[in-house]
């Protein structure tokens, strides 16, 4: 990409989208196109049309969704296949009906099913069932991916995507119930500590392991797989049947307990820390296989503490003092 190319920013304001432009900003683009959502809604079809008939992006990242944790995921199920496959359709075929040069897809990792082996590679892509409680959402991201893939095979498009594990930090969810769990439990600590509450409840057991990466490092490694050339992504991103995306994680989890230690530590919380079992756990475990990104040249640099540290503050300057 030249400094001066017409990159689209699907999903600017997101903890994703954020993280994206700060990375493109700091690394010298000075053409993004990021419209606001009042501006541009993705889910209707002729306005994503007219959009990129006016605009002509050269390149596209696509990072806008309803995304959230086991609690959003439960109640509104049909809004999170809903609205995903429509913001996926309209961007990609669009992207493919205007010449765009490269399209980035931003994935997760609960595309993986929920006993898929671990590490998770990228060939256990539809190998098993999937975890009941995000399912909707998976689903939604894994016709992403293989739109992608079959626009790469029928018209020799170069759509490619990325699955991050949990991502977290500046610009996250800290909704009290429609959070993802690292954002729930900064907000829950610090509440408590602020109210000088005897303990923090926490959901589960606390024994499911998570991978956690800070979303900086994500927003790194798809910059770093935008300015690859055609030739070094097109063996393994590009070359059908092997699959068009690649993980972007840590390589490294830790439990829940272990995790909440760690938050109810940086926040300075000093209460108990309860678990109440009687709440769903979601998949036991969920650890991303990075060998292919770092086979291509990435990997991630901000430990788990150091992010939760970055985050706290940002939380503290921008959610509480709001």
């Amino acid at each position: 990409m030249e400094k001066h190319s017409k990159i689209f920013v699907a999903g600017s304001n997101g903890l994703v989208g954020s993280a994206l432009v700060r990375c493109l900003t700091a690394a010298g683009f000075d053409n993004l196109l990021i419209p606001e959502i009042d501006e541009l809604d993705l889910t209707d079809p002729q306005a994503v049309a007219q959009f990129f008939e006016q605009q002509k992006p050269e390149y596209v990242i696509l990072a806008a969704a309803k995304v959230g944790g086991i609690h959003a995921n439960n109640t509104y199920p049909a809004d999170f296949i809903y609205i995903n496959l429509m913001i996926q359709n309209n961007v990609i075929h669009q992207s493919y009906l205007h010449g765009v040069k490269r399209l980035l897809f931003l994935g997760s990792s609960c595309i993986y099913p929920k006993l898929a082996p671990q590490p998770m590679k990228e060939e256990h892509l539809l190998t098993g069932l999937l975890e009941p409680t995000n399912e909707p959402y998976a689903i939604a991201k894994i016709a992403g991916i293989k739109m992608c893939e079959s626009y790469n095979r029928q018209y020799g498009t170069k759509f490619i995507a990325v699955m991050p594990t949990n991502l977290y930090g500046p610009g996250d969810n800290f909704h009290p119930e429609n959070s993802h769990v690292l954002p729930a439990l900064i907000r829950r600590f610090h509440e408590a500590k602020t109210n000088n509450a005897s303990e923090v409840v926490v959901w589960g057991s606390g024994t499911p392991k998570r991978e956690l990466l800070y979303v900086d490092d994500m927003a790194a490694g798809c910059l770093h797989l935008m300015e690859l050339t055609d030739e070094q992504i097109a063996p393994e991103l590009l070359s059908y049947p092997k699959p068009c995306f690649v993980n972007l994680g840590t390589g490294e989890d830790v439990t829940i307990r272990e995790l909440a230690e760690t938050v109810k530590d940086v926040v300075g919380f000093e209460g108990a820390l309860v678990f109440d079992a009687s709440k769903p756990d979601g998949t036991l475990k969920k650890l991303e296989d990075v060998s292919r990104a770092h086979a291509l040249g990435w990997r991630h640099r901000v430990g788990l503490r150091e992010g939760i540290e970055r985050t706290y503050e940002w939380y503290r300057k921008n959610i509480v003092m709001t």
